[in-house]
């Protein structure tokens, strides 16, 4: 029996957010979005993640005018984004109706399909935006954020699993952000989720350890549906694997994923010259193409490792990092084993670092370190030990809290509204803009009044925009 596996092409987002810290423009991507648009990409995962907030600080362009012009170059393709639940697309958790209302702003503007996930894997603070998911249309894929340690078991993955599908799921992404996943394990978990979810299962690796093509194979083989790739010139290291040589490794078996190669080396060569391009400006370091092994004994995602090396250079302590390394697992277990993806990678690195710096551990205990012991992003997936809460909370006067983060927000829309100048006020969406990147968001507005896009982007009607179904 064949089974058409499906393509995620990440170029547009999670490519470029990898291996040049989302620097690529709208202008870079115009002169191939027709041409991904014809491809029969299952998805092309281009908005959300870090996108929105590195077109307001670095690229001086608006998020939800970039979405509209995808829309419109790429009508057959659905278009898919990355949210981060409660914290959308920002680094705080946000009030229900700010996130519903972000939700229902993005399908608007053109998104179908919302991967939703959240750092600790605790469902509460995913509800809210699958629910909102649901209520516009939209394909909900709500996804689990894959780590190793003590409780990472398949049963664990397989129990959070079940949950996610009995809250509506429509598919299941497996998000292995920093490249721990092996190819037996894989195996076996798809196997074990397959058993158990009759959802779709959706697998998303990095390259980082230099497994992810292996681990694809192995999950497809094990019933997987779809897997995401990268166009090869920004593909590989601390990207994925490259969209050309999964869809050869699959041609002509039961998997085909029936994409044309020969249209696929067009796109290719386009993104070649893009390459070069960001070779040059510095954009794209060589270092971060290579393998590096190290993530499968330290579990640090490419980009955090990055993270880790600038606050070391900051401090003049650039020869600590091996040390810092080896801290890093040992403030993710005092921390009750958050998976490391943002924010809480930020998070747990940051402090590893105070930590080997400042020569004693916890001396400098970072807000945000409190936040996380006080309960403030969720459940941990192992309890925090009470004597090291007591410890870290001593001086603050933060409380412990079990309830979910967001149910002692209160609603904050309409005070956004009223907070934001009304000067800058162009669009409706710009309020979200606004509520998620403060101090950011009015430098943009104050720059987007008196400047033009370098292109034709004319207003586009999206209550006539065509949806792929």
């Amino acid at each position: 029996m064949s089974k058409k596996i499906n393509i995620t092409e990440t170029i547009l987002r999670d490519a470029h957010q990898s291996l040049i810290a989302t620097r690529m423009t709208t202008e870079d991507m115009l002169p191939a979005l027709e041409l991904l648009d014809d491809i029969g990409f299952y998805s092309l995962e281009c908005w959300g993640g870090a996108t929105f907030d590195s077109c307001l600080r670095f690229l001086d362009e608006d998020p939800w005018e970039r979405l509209r012009i995808l829309r419109k170059k790429c009508p057959k393709t659905k278009l898919q984004m990355l949210f981060r639940g409660q914290n959308m697309l920002g680094y705080r958790h946000y009030a229900d109706d700010v996130v519903e209302y972000f939700v229902q702003k993005s399908i608007a503007n053109g998104i179908d399909i919302i991967r939703i996930f959240d750092a600790l894997n605790d469902i509460r603070n995913l509800e809210t935006a699958m629910k909102a998911t649901k209520k516009e249309g939209g394909h909900m894929q709500a996804a689990i954020s894959y780590t190793t340690g003590p409780v990472f078991d398949t049963q664990y993955y397989v129990n959070y699993a079940k949950q996610l599908e009995n809250a509506g799921a429509d598919s299941i992404c497996i998000k292995d952000m920093a490249g721990l996943l092996t190819p037996y394990g894989t195996q076996e978990l798809v196997k074990a989720l397959k058993e158990n979810v009759k959802v779709p299962i959706q697998l998303h690796s990095h390259y980082t350890s230099g497994l992810a093509s292996m681990v694809h194979l192995k999950g497809i083989e094990a019933g997987a549906d779809g897997i995401d790739t990268a166009m090869s010139p920004l593909a590989m290291g601390t990207s994925h694997p490259a969209t050309e040589s999964m869809v050869a490794a699959l041609q002509g078996t039961e998997y085909d994923t029936g994409l044309d190669l020969k249209k696929l080396t067009v796109i290719r060569d386009y993104f070649a010259t893009l390459r070069e391009k960001y070779l040059k400006s510095g954009l794209l370091v060589p270092k971060l193409l290579g393998v590096d092994a190290n993530t499968l004994l330290y579990q640090v995602p490419g980009g955090m490792l990055s993270n880790l090396v600038s606050q070391l250079k900051q401090a003049g302590k650039e020869d600590k990092l091996e040390e810092v390394l080896h801290e890093v697992p040992r403030v993710r277990e005092d921390a009750g084993y958050p998976p490391l993806v943002t924010p809480t990678s930020q998070i747990v690195g940051t402090q590893a670092v105070f930590n080997i710096i400042s020569g004693e551990r916890y001396k400098m205990v970072t807000k945000e370190f409190k936040g996380l012991v006080a309960g403030q992003y969720g459940k941990t997936p192992l309890p925090i030990k009470e004597e090291f809460r007591k410890k870290i909370l001593e001086d603050s006067d933060l409380e412990f809290i079990t309830c979910r983060p967001a149910d002692l927000l209160k609603p904050e829309l309409e005070t956004l509204k009223n907070e934001m100048p009304k000067e800058y006020y162009e669009q409706e969406e710009d309020v979200l803009t606004y509520a998620q990147f403060g101090q950011v968001a009015e430098k943009f507005f104050e720059k987007r009044r008196n400047k033009k896009y370098g292109l034709d982007s004319e207003h586009i009607d999206m209550k006539n925009a065509v949806h792929p179904v």
